[in-house]
């Protein structure tokens, strides 16, 4: 059994919605999950409740039930030497891995009224005009960590299935900067040379345009793990592995579940 990857990277600091999402290389066997979840052992300098939930076969997060307390240090001892994956393979080794939450940076997208807000510790910090997705593209709703960010994206409207001719008018094909990501089904928060001073009715494909300025800064400010919560579009909620929309199972009950979860119970990680 081989771990192929563990998000957030180790020695970075993050936003208060980012999940810790460990990734296998092969299909790890409904019989096995619980065992490994047992070796998967967090250590936290604050106190926190939270569980593990599997995402098919080869995907497990940990996310606490409510956001990370800001400064919160967080340790994971992935003891898998030895551990089986149910399916006759058995991990070779084990992994230390550490990371910071930042300061509680929230930003609330309000679809409908063409507004982002972004909050520092439940204050308002910065108020933008938007623009996002139209009737046709709705924008996803529901939380989404921010995955990342490029300072520039090459975008294509075939790639995401919306339009492969070029006579269509939704097509489009081009580079975009200062683009936050939101959803790996491709969802950013960008600047957007077709509509450059958003804040109107005009839609996009379901990013969230802001103005030049505006995105250079929220460029800067954003960082992995940030939640960007969107209202107000037609949309339905992102699913929770589209990115990191963890926090768009809202139903604890769900998240805890045996069939999901493996342990199907709370997780209090040890403190130090």
């Amino acid at each position: 059994m081989l771990l192929d990857t563990i998000q957030p990277q180790s020695g970075t600091t993050v936003g208060v919605a980012m999940p810790i999402s460990v990734t296998f290389s092969k299909a790890v066997a409904v019989s096995a999950r619980a065992d490994i979840e047992k070796h998967l052992k967090l250590t936290t300098s604050t106190p926190v409740t939270g569980a593990w939930h599997w995402f098919g076969s080869q995907r497990v997060d940990f996310r606490p039930k409510a956001y990370w307390p800001s400064g919160t240090k967080v340790s994971l001892d992935a003891e898998l030497t030895g551990v089986g994956d149910g399916h006759g393979r058995y991990g070779i080794r084990s992994y230390l891995h550490s990371f910071t939450v930042g300061s509680d940076d929230e930003v609330h997208v309000y679809a409908d009224q063409h507004l982002m807000k972004v909050y520092r510790d439940g204050t308002v910090t910065k108020t933008f005009p938007i623009d996002a997705g139209s009737p046709k593209f709705p924008s996803w709703t529901g939380t989404m960590a921010v995955i990342g960010k490029s300072r520039e994206v090459l975008m294509d409207s075939c790639s995401v299935h919306i339009a492969c001719s070029k006579s269509d008018p939704n097509y489009y094909h081009g580079k975009y900067p200062f683009a936050v990501e939101l959803t790996t089904s491709g969802t950013y928060v960008h600047y957007s040379d077709g509509d450059p001073q958003p804040g109107h009715s005009v839609g996009s494909h379901g990013c969230v345009h802001l103005s030049m300025a505006n995105a250079k800064w929220f460029y800067a400010f954003a960082r992995q793990g940030d939640p960007v919560t969107i209202t107000g579009s037609a949309s339905p909620a992102a699913a929770a592995d589209n990115g990191y929309a963890d926090y768009d199972v809202t139903n604890w009950s769900s998240w805890i579940s045996p069939d999901a979860s493996g342990l199907g119970q709370l997780t209090t990680p040890t403190t130090t």
